[in-house]
């Protein structure tokens, strides 16, 4: 019992001085910081109500509407079926063939044949094709007593193969031509003599050709022509013509640099007609060197072509040459895109002239020609064209052009005291007469399709000339024009028709004299009617591969004279048929 009575009484001395000791110490402040990681919240957003109360003095109270359903069980037999995707009808592919012969045949002994081949080697990469033209009348006409027989048989071979960076190809042709010198009236001479006369001449041509294109190569291209023309009056010509073309790609112009070689000589057996005796021959040769630089800008709706023509040109034959340098600028600008785009230039050659080039444009000349070059020294140009509406263009242009030498064509002299082997001396043949001209010159058309199955275009030109001799510019027409016309009818009828028109010419009849030069032999100007010429044809397809087709030429039935006393035929009418397969 004391034991605890001590030990209460120790506790609780200790709990009361402890008291005490609070109540006398200061044991000062401290402070407490919590460190807490912040941990954001987003609480929910107060929306608005989404309908409105109103605030109305009249409030529509909505009327209940009760209904009911009256069912009715309706047998179905229907059985749905698989769908099918439906496919869009495709046009077959047109049918290719290789081959194509046509022959026709009609009035004045008229006939025309055409056949061409293709046959292609290798996918395509090779290709060998094969042709063969005829054209022929051996009707006569009325107004002369001599034969007006003509035809022009042609035959052509060529081999191309292609490649992916390169292309090139070679051709040979062969041709040859008949013509008569029947440019003598009724009349004019006596029977006898006309029965001795030999005025048939004839043309024959053989020329090789090769070509090469490249890709990716500062050798852009090249051509090259190898030609033979002769005749029966033992004239002959060769001609052998060189041209590559480079280009340069300088920043982002770029620079074409075009070369040419061009090199013609022949001989005549005999002497001009108007020499009076037929003593020596004539005989030609000119060299042509030229290299054409050549600056192409292109900068939005303008192209601009900037360049100069620099050539050499010889005479082989008197040893005697001449430095020419001709402008080479051309320039388009799309004032209204595809509308309206004006274009000009100024350009200048020294273009080759040849015994070849002259039959094709008037195979009645005679076999006694001074072959010169023509010195170009520039034309000038401006035009306008482009579309009036999606399917209707126009090209309007102007020009004015100055050349030396340029060949003009009119009637060699009668010349009775000539016995040649050919009876081309009678006025009847035609001779080149070189003159300095310079022309003014306006242009016109307009091209229109009026649907994918018609097509309509017609064409205007007016020239005006000026000559350095004063003379007429003989035999070239002040007016021409044409229009053409095609028409798909449906897919087995087809039709077309061409009428042109050449305004008046001046021809020159002479009259040699014995020891006299020409400018002293009796002439008169003579002046050729204009003359309208109407052509047409139909065709009909009886399916893919045969045809039928009808052609008519000089409908209006004009005997007009294209060349001073050298009608043509009246109205011609020409049938054939036309087959396409593969061979």
């Amino acid at each position: 019992m004391q034991k605890r009575t001590y030990i209460f009484s120790l506790l609780f001395l200790s709990l009361w001085g402890m008291v005490v000791a609070q109540e006398k110490d200061n044991i000062g402040t401290e402070t407490v910081t919590v460190v807490k990681p912040y941990s954001p919240t987003v609480s929910d957003a107060f929306k608005i109500k989404s309908s409105p109360s109103l605030n109305d003095s009249i409030v529509l109270q909505k009327k209940k509407i009760a209904y009911s359903i009256f069912s009715v069980p309706v047998a179905s037999t229907f059985t749905p079926a698989k769908g099918k995707a439906s496919t869009v009808k495709k046009t077959p592919p047109p049918t290719l063939y290789n081959s194509y012969a046509s022959v026709g045949l009609g009035n004045f002994n008229n006939a025309l044949v055409d056949f061409y081949t293709s046959r292609e080697f290798n996918r395509g990469e090779d290709l060998l094709d094969f042709g063969l033209t005829h054209n022929s009348s051996r009707g006569d006409l009325d107004s002369t007593p001599l034969d007006t027989d003509f035809y022009n048989t042609k035959l052509d071979a060529s081999y191309a193969k292609k490649d992916r960076y390169m292309d090139w190809g070679a051709s040979v042709g062969l041709q040859h031509q008949l013509y008569n010198w029947y440019g003598i009236e009724n009349g004019v001479y006596s029977d006898d003599l006309v029965a001795t006369m030999d005025e048939t001449q004839n043309y024959f041509n053989a020329e090789a050709k090769a070509h090469m294109n490249m890709e990716d190569s500062y050798f852009k291209n090249g051509n090259i022509l190898l030609r033979r023309f002769w005749d029966a009056t033992e004239s002959a010509e060769n001609r052998v013509v060189v041209q590559p073309t480079l280009e340069l790609p300088i920043t982002e112009e770029l620079i074409t640099i075009s070369a040419k070689l061009d090199y013609v000589s022949g001989n005549f057996k005999n002497a001009s007609l108007n020499n009076t005796t037929n003593t020596g021959e004539i005989n030609y040769g000119h060299f042509q060197a030229g290299v054409s630089p050549s600056l192409l800008i292109l900068r939005d709706d303008l192209t601009l072509n900037l360049g100069a023509n620099f050539v050499y040109g010889m005479d082989t034959e008197n040893s005697d040459g001449n430095f020419y340098i001709y402008p080479a600028v051309t320039a388009s600008y799309r004032l209204l895109d595809e509308n309206v785009i004006a274009y000009g230039g100024i350009e200048g050659q020294l273009k080759q002239n040849s015994y070849h080039d002259f039959v094709d444009e008037n195979p009645y000349v005679s076999p006694t020609l001074d072959v010169l070059p023509t010195d170009q020294q520039y034309e000038g140009y401006v035009g306008l064209k482009g579309q009036l509406t999606s399917n209707i263009g126009y090209n309007l242009k102007g020009s004015y052009m100055a050349e030396n030498r340029k060949p003009l064509f009119y009637l060699n002299p009668i010349n009775t005291f000539r016995d040649d082997e050919k009876s081309y001396y009678y006025g009847n043949s035609f001779q080149v007469f070189y003159d300095d001209v310079k022309t003014l010159g306006i242009f016109g058309e307009i091209n229109v399709d009026v649907n994918r199955n018609f097509s309509l275009g017609i064409n205007a030109e007016f020239y005006d000339y000026d000559t350095e001799t004063d003379n007429p510019a003989w035999n070239l027409p002040s007016i021409k024009g044409s229009l053409f016309m095609d028409y798909q009818i449906n897919d087995q009828w087809y039709m077309g028709a061409n009428l042109f028109y050449v305004g008046e010419r001046d021809d020159l009849v002479a009259q040699a004299i014995e020891n006299g030069q020409p400018s002293d032999f009796p002439a008169t100007i003579v002046t050729l009617d204009g003359f309208f010429d109407a052509n047409a044809h139909l065709g009909y397809r009886f399916n893919e591969q045969l045809s039928i087709f009808v052609k008519a030429s000089n409908i209006s039935n004009n005997n007009y004279q294209r060349w001073a006393n050298f009608r043509v035929q009246g109205f011609q009418a020409l049938a054939g048929v036309s087959y396409k397969f593969d061979f």
